[in-house]
């Protein structure tokens, strides 16, 4: 069986939109996007800070603020799992696909289980994490992607925790100076997973891309809907 692989992004995708996932992973077809320099600049400081503690195999102070019972992980492929170019992979021959990425970090508790960590930041003049994830799907992306990873390291033989932290960093945009210096608010968010909806998403990701016929676009997608408006307009000029 020809073993396909598949990112996490591309699995997220699949879920939002089969069309679009398509077009993108099998037609190599998408619209451009804009690199976020600014998210991944706060991702690498982070990562800094943790592998301060990891090389002292100490907790983080926001370990202690925030009540986690952890230190940093120390494995000698730490640094390829957080490559984006690289990551952590599972590939099952069988059911014929790779799947995984790049974790942002991994944290180890007492008793050997591991905990998914990712970094996101954003700026909010509210930061109200409840109100968001009960109002955007983005957000609930955000607990999948956590799922997805803790589903990767489980098949890669490790024990994994059921909870799962978004570290979540919020810049403040209405300080009186800026001095060339932007400062934030940090929000630890303590996420209970479930990964068991994982590998059929993989499998159906997989399914899509060995069909010869386009799918449908989803009704909701703001790519599908923007380019389904732009051919109507077209057809009247």
């Amino acid at each position: 069986m020809e073993v396909k692989k598949l990112s996490r992004f591309a699995v997220e995708i699949s879920m939002k939109c089969e069309r679009c996932f398509v077009l993108q992973y099998k037609h190599k077809i998408s619209l451009p996007s804009l690199p976020f320099t600014l998210n991944s600049a706060v991702d690498n400081l982070c990562k800094n800070e943790f592998d301060s503690y990891r090389e002292k195999g100490q907790p983080h102070p926001i370990f202690i603020e925030h009540g986690i019972d952890a230190i940093p992980f120390a494995h000698p492929e730490i640094d390829n799992w957080r490559n984006n170019f690289r990551g952590a992979y599972y590939e099952d021959q069988e059911k014929g696909f790779k799947f995984g990425g790049a974790v942002d970090d991994l944290w180890i508790k007492p008793d050997g289980k591991l905990i998914i960590a990712d970094v996101k930041a954003t700026s909010k003049n509210i930061f109200d994490w409840e109100d968001t994830y009960s109002k955007y799907d983005y957000a609930k992306g955000y607990q999948r992607q956590l799922e997805m990873y803790q589903w990767v390291y489980r098949k890669l033989g490790f024990e994994v925790a059921h909870e799962a932290y978004l570290v979540y960093f919020n810049g403040k945009k209405n300080e009186p100076m800026f001095y060339q210096q932007l400062n934030f608010d940090l929000h630890v968010i303590k996420l209970e997973c479930n990964d068991i909806w994982v590998e059929d998403a993989i499998v159906h990701a997989r399914s899509l891309l060995m069909q010869e016929t386009l799918p449908s676009a989803s009704d909701s997608c703001e790519k599908c809907t923007y380019l389904k408006k732009r051919w109507q307009l077209a057809q009247k000029l």
